[in-house]
């Protein structure tokens, strides 16, 4: 397949055009739980602090990643339903989604309300385990919500609609801020209180972005009200629902593992702390390839559904070029402030020393995370969820962490022996999704697209598709 300039240029400006709004939508999205820790870490308690920030990490790890993971599942549906003009497609599936997270979202509330005896079970203090499932059982409401919340942005996002997003997203931001001043400082509510803003804000959020729907005329095609179709098909929704959860819950789960396995090192103190600083720093930077997946997602998938395997594979190579932009710019970045990044987070010597150590390791891992981000968007696109939940299976359980308790325990790299295992997982998932990529046939992933929207009992016309399409 010969690719024109003129077709590279406007396929990055599609892209570009999504990508960017999103990496403002991820910010926004996370910096409710960071504003609800920073009131929380002003009470002058360390307990209270501690024990938001475990539960924090427990609550994402077994609440929200996994509805973050169902709700991807549309990247792959309504992508490709709307690229196939089965435009009302897109809402049923939806609903679809809608109604899996909330029936999820019953038992994982139950694993809330009992965190303390869990995480006694996993050698946590039993003061800090106490008041984390306090603000773990005050969010509980939070876990419908969040659901509801991803699949609403799914179901813009894959209409490439993300202006709305920024500005509710952005909106809710601000609000959640006096929220938590009220609840947390002024009543006096505490963790409590935190954990009760996070809440009003998710659900003020979807009420938000749902009424937009509703009375936008955006959506007349795409969102015809509640519909009985929607309890149609489940098993087919969730077979792609349940890898992509088991995907992205797999490569979550690991960075907890290593922050466990970092308190088992010599001065766990130091090490955890400097490992959790190294985490979040990445963190920092992995909100732009995110944006880079979303959009390559909706690009692939879109092209997909509307039976055109050369726009797809264009918006492929549009995606990889712009991981790699994304990547050296990280890494140019993280690596100029190479000695700054220690004193931003900390004021003690032993631990900027150790965090200035870690950070050519950090810079690394960004780079490649900024392949592997957006190579994962272009599994969602085609409905590769299952090849994916293998894939870090295999990098994350059987290379990655081996290599990090080996490299840190037996070979006493301690804090870096754990990273460089990371580094080594993320460095396999490149690879494997990036030989699966280059050897696709397009014209066969257009037709499988077809198969799957008629396979929800739409009638779907063939597809004719461009003969010269590219099988890398």
């Amino acid at each position: 397949m010969k690719i024109g300039k003129k077709e590279i240029i406007e396929e990055s400006k599609k892209q570009l055009w999504l990508a960017g709004p999103m990496i403002f939508v991820c910010v926004f999205q996370n910096s409710l739980q960071i504003i609800s820790l920073m009131f929380v870490g002003h009470l002058d308690h360390e307990l209270l602090l501690a024990g938001a920030s475990l539960a924090i990490s427990f609550v994402n790890v077994t609440g929200f990643n996994v509805l973050m993971g169902m709700s991807s599942a549309l990247d792959t549906f309504c992508g490709q339903a709307y690229g196939a003009q089965q435009y009302h497609m897109v809402g049923i599936y939806t609903q679809r989604a809608m109604l899996a997270t909330t029936i999820v979202s019953i038992p994982l509330s139950f694993i809330w309300a009992y965190l303390k005896p869990i995480l006694i079970i996993l050698h946590q203090d039993k003061t800090i385990a106490t008041q984390a499932q306090l603000f773990a059982r005050y969010s509980i409401p939070s876990l419908s919500a969040n659901g509801l919340l991803r699949c609403i942005i799914k179901f813009l996002q894959t209409q490439n609609i993300v202006f709305p997003m920024v500005l509710a997203n952005g909106f809710i931001s601000l609000i959640h801020v006096i929220l938590c001043w009220v609840l947390v400082i002024k009543f006096g509510l505490g963790i409590k209180g935190a954990a009760i803003a996070i809440c009003i804000s998710n659900w003020l959020n979807v009420v938000i972005l749902a009424l937009y729907i509703k009375f936008s005329s955006s959506f007349k095609r795409t969102w015809v009200g509640l519909s009985m179709e929607s309890l149609h098909d489940i098993p087919q929704f969730l077979k792609l629902a349940l890898p992509s959860t088991v995907m992205v819950c797999l490569e979550s789960w690991t960075f907890e593992i290593m922050v466990l396995l970092s308190g088992a090192l010599p001065n766990p103190k130091l090490q955890t702390s400097v490992l959790s600083i190294c985490i979040n720093v990445s963190g920092m930077f992995w909100m732009i390839p995110f944006g880079v997946s979303v959009a390559g997602s909706t690009r692939i998938s879109n092209e997909l559904g509307a039976g055109c395997p050369n726009a797809a594979y264009l918006a492929v190579i549009v995606t990889l070029f712009m991981a790699f932009t994304c990547g050296i710019l990280e890494f140019s970045f993280i690596m100029s402030a190479w000695k700054l990044w220690g004193k931003a987070f900390s004021n003690v010597h032993e631990v900027v020393t150790y965090v200035t150590s870690m950070i050519p390791i950090v810079a690394t891992s960004a780079f490649v995370d900024s392949f592997q981000t957006p190579l994962q968007g272009v599994a969602r696109g085609c409905g590769w969820q299952k090849l994916g939940a293998f894939v870090n299976l295999g990098a994350y359980y059987l290379v990655g962490i081996p290599i990090s308790v080996v490299l840190a325990f037996v070979f006493n790299m301690k804090g870096q022996g754990l990273l460089l295992g990371l580094l080594t997982a993320l460095i396999v998932q490149v690879m494997c999704f990036l030989i699966v990529t280059l050897r696709t046939n397009w014209e066969k992933e257009a037709n499988k697209a077809a198969i799957r929207v008629a396979g929800s009992g739409v009638q779907v016309n063939a597809l004719s598709l461009d003969q010269n399409a590219a099988t890398p």
